[in-house]
């Protein structure tokens, strides 16, 4: 695979975005660039503060300060992981760009494998994969759950729980992704819908250099929610096959009820009958109901067209 270079000479970006990770910075700056280094010395690393509470961002200017191959981002508020990494992806010139997390559960030194692996091979996209995840047991649940979830309804089988946000693509595939402006973000969602042959290199998953996750239990719900409504219209057929199988148990319900009057009687002539049709009924127009007023609310969100985040301050403005 030929590949010509940027205008601006810059071979690699790496976009990570910092959220409750202010003790990973110095860490991770260290690691990225020398792991960079043993790529080109044409790359660059670009730091998204989510608005992070721990104040992370003075450690990215100081970073910024001392290596200007270290560009910094600062959100005006949080506005998710996923927004945050479109913001850099919307700042990288590199003909190559790495997303990976802040909390160095992904080794950096894991960056020169993920490149030979695309330039050697000729693969637009080479996505890492977990060989074990060392996360406690209610977080690898529950990312087992959502993952098995998302691949039924999506039909994005690469989307398993062991490929993580971790991985490199050509600036191609960046574009296009780029290009995506839903308000619903989800990268490897993205990499995978464009369809692009995508290759993978296993790699050690270690445990969180510093700090607490951000993901609480309710915030997974959400964003898992929010995730597989942008994605997929399959809840919806499954409402409707919900109601046909909902209206055909009323109905033979009710047929075997009437038989029983027949042969048996009842004392209170209609009363079972009638409840078990308003239970039935009830129950799956609320269902069905819901789930549509779940997706008018995303239609919502999509046609107010607001920008998927918006920038405090950048150190590229320096």
């Amino acid at each position: 695979m030929t590949t010509g270079p940027e205008p601006d000479g810059i071979l690699l970006t790496v976009v990570s975005p910092v959220y409750r990770a202010r003790d990973c910075v110095d860490e991770l700056c260290q690691r990225l660039t020398a792991a960079c280094a043993n790529i080109t010395d044409r790359f660059e690393v670009i730091l998204v503060d989510d608005a992070c509470p721990e104040n992370s961002w003075e450690l990215i200017e100081r970073q910024a300060e001392r290596d200007e191959r270290i560009k910094g981002i600062r959100l005006v508020r949080n506005f998710g992981q996923h927004h945050a990494v479109t913001a850099g992806l919307d700042h990288a010139r590199g003909e190559w760009v790495v997303v990976m997390d802040c909390d160095l559960q992904e080794a950096p030194e894991e960056i020169p494998r993920l490149y030979a692996k695309a330039t050697e091979e000729g693969h637009l996209c080479v996505m890492a994969r977990r060989t074990e995840r060392k996360d406690n047991w209610f977080k690898t649940l529950q990312s087992k759950l959502f993952y098995r979830l998302f691949s039924y309804l999506t039909d994005l089988k690469e989307l398993n729980g062991t490929v993580t946000n971790f991985g490199i693509a050509h600036r191609q595939v960046i574009d296009q992704i780029v290009g995506l402006r839903e308000a619903s973000r989800f990268y490897p969602g993205f990499l995978f819908w464009l369809g692009y042959p995508t290759a993978f290199v296993e790699v050690q998953h270690h445990t969180r250099f510093a700090g607490d996750t951000s993901y609480t239990f309710l915030k997974l719900l959400q964003h898992s929610r929010d995730i597989i409504l942008a994605y997929s219209t399959k809840p919806l057929t499954l409402c409707v096959m919900l109601g046909a199988i909902v209206a055909t148990g009323a109905f033979l319900t009710g047929t075997l009820y009437f038989f029983w009057v027949l042969l048996f009687g009842t004392q209170v002539t209609g009363w079972p009958s009638l409840m078990i049709t308003l239970l039935f009924s009830v129950g799956i127009l609320v269902t069905t109901l819901g789930m549509v007023g779940l997706y008018v609310g995303r239609v919502l969100v999509e046609v107010k067209g607001r920008p998927i985040y918006v920038i405090r301050k950048s150190t590229f403005d320096a």
